[in-house]
């Protein structure tokens, strides 16, 4: 049963104070009717200084832009470097598990369970999770624990082969936003290509851009997976993905929240990559969902698609899932879970969900006040054999709670311009005012 405006439990976030994902939420907390959320700070928890309090539901957000925190995390002074993943993922799951740890002792109530969080920030592990309960994820010969490490180009390629394979994503295991993701295309020895916006500068190093690029020589391909390599990488089949009018291939992000998919954005582009800060454009969702309709499918079985994703991780309160629709707009696969996808500045909620009018933040808090996390449940159950969670995922939420150089950009910033068009576009421009690093050789 929803709680009355402000009578809801203590709100904390732990994230960067000042970011605008905080002030979005606060946002939220202050539409409801509630007193802002206690933040604790992402500096003082890798200090491990961070103290909950009693009763509190705890909501964990990005570690992003911030230099010392990435500093903190990814010991590299440079946030545009796509190097330090690996260093990271160790230094940044420690620390949601002692954020963890801290509000159990005090008795307060995390919203997004470490484990998942660990998950989550493997493509390895998520694959793997995901191909486990049956969700339709694209073939990977690096999907789950059990596999073998990546060490270099010759594994890659070795790879692609022994799985028929010519063309594949070869990405980050420990990525976000695109950084540190190979399109790879092969025909043959010594024949290779990538699409990427990895830049690679004279000394090796590689660096975040703006800029798409193809690399056309096997050898420039094998240079930058094999200094990526050492971050772990995951290697999964390049689908053939639907087109939008005008030819632009498309994919779909979609917001789950307490097992039910609440947000959908259409994504189009020209290149591999249909992230907005890389010149992706965002679609129309009425035409896709036609579209499926048209190809003899059910606009509701694809978000069924996607909460049966977010019900691998049920101790977190929201996910964001990849949609790769197949061409025709007849199949999908879940190509990644992201635990901080919910960026999505003005997308108001889908229809007949509850969450019409809506922002994601404002969804995730009217579902903390609704009760469900986690007195009634973990949010995102299991599903039965139907596909839909026991609770309900296409019930909408109560309705009572209803509201009227060259351009080189850390990940996180690339995560920000990606969920924003507006300020996708002023990146762009900023890109375009500069004079980039000319594409290599081809």
């Amino acid at each position: 049963m929803l709680s009355s405006a402000g009578s809801g439990p203590p709100l904390a976030v732990v994230g960067i104070p000042g970011n605008r994902r905080v002030a979005l939420f606060q946002e939220a907390v202050r539409a409801a009717g509630l007193p802002p959320a206690r933040v604790v700070p992402w500096a003082q928890v890798l200090r491990g200084e961070a103290a909950f309090l009693a009763g509190e539901r705890v909501r964990v957000d990005s570690p992003g832009e911030d230099a010392e925190v990435e500093l903190l995390l990814r010991g590299v002074a440079d946030p545009a470097r796509v190097e330090g993943t690996a260093l990271w993922y160790d230094r940044f799951t420690s620390a949601v598990r002692d954020v963890g740890r801290a509000a159990a002792a005090a008795g307060a109530v995390l919203l997004d369970d470490p484990d998942d969080i660990a998950v989550l920030f493997d493509k390895r592990l998520c694959h793997g999770a995901m191909d486990a309960a049956g969700v339709p994820v694209p073939d990977s010969p690096t999907s789950g624990p059990a596999a073998a490490p990546v060490r270099d180009w010759t594994d890659v390629r070795g790879l692609m082969a022994g799985h028929r394979m010519p063309r594949a994503f070869v990405k980050l295991a420990h990525g976000s936003s695109a950084s540190g993701v190979l399109a790879v295309e092969t025909a043959g020895p010594g024949r290779a290509r990538a699409t990427t916006s990895v830049e690679r500068d004279g000394s090796g190093r590689l660096f975040n851009s703006l800029r798409v690029r193809t690399y056309r020589t096997e050898r420039e391909v094998a240079e930058i997976i094999d200094a990526l390599a050492p971050d772990g990488l995951h290697v999964e089949r390049w689908l053939p993905k639907a087109s939008v009018p005008g030819g632009r291939v498309a994919d779909l992000r979609v917001v789950v929240i307490a097992g039910r998919a609440t947000h959908a954005v259409v994504r189009t582009s020209r290149s591999p990559m249909t992230n907005l800060h890389l010149g992706g454009t965002r679609g129309d969702l009425r035409q896709v969902r036609a579209a499926v309709e048209a190809g003899g499918g059910s606009w509701r079985e694809v978000l069924a698609v996607c909460e049966r994703a977010a019900a691998c991780f049920p101790g977190t309160l929201c996910v964001a899932v990849d949609l790769l629709p197949s061409t025709g707009w007849r199949r999908f696969a879940v190509g990644e879970v992201n635990a901080f996808g919910d960026l999505l500045p003005r997308l108001t909620g889908l229809p007949d969900t509850g969450t019409e009018g809506m922002d994601t933040y404002r969804a995730q808090v009217t579902a903390v006040l609704g009760g469900n996390p986690f007195a009634d449940g973990l949010p995102n159950a299991p599903l039965p054999p139907d596909g839909r969670p026991e609770h309900g995922p296409a019930a909408p939420l109560p309705a009572a709670a209803r509201p009227g150089g060259p351009v080189r950009v850390p990940p996180a910033t690339c995560d920000a311009a990606e969920n924003d068009p507006a300020r996708s576009e002023r990146a762009r421009n900023d890109h375009r005012a500069r004079n980039d690093r000319a594409t290599p050789a081809i």
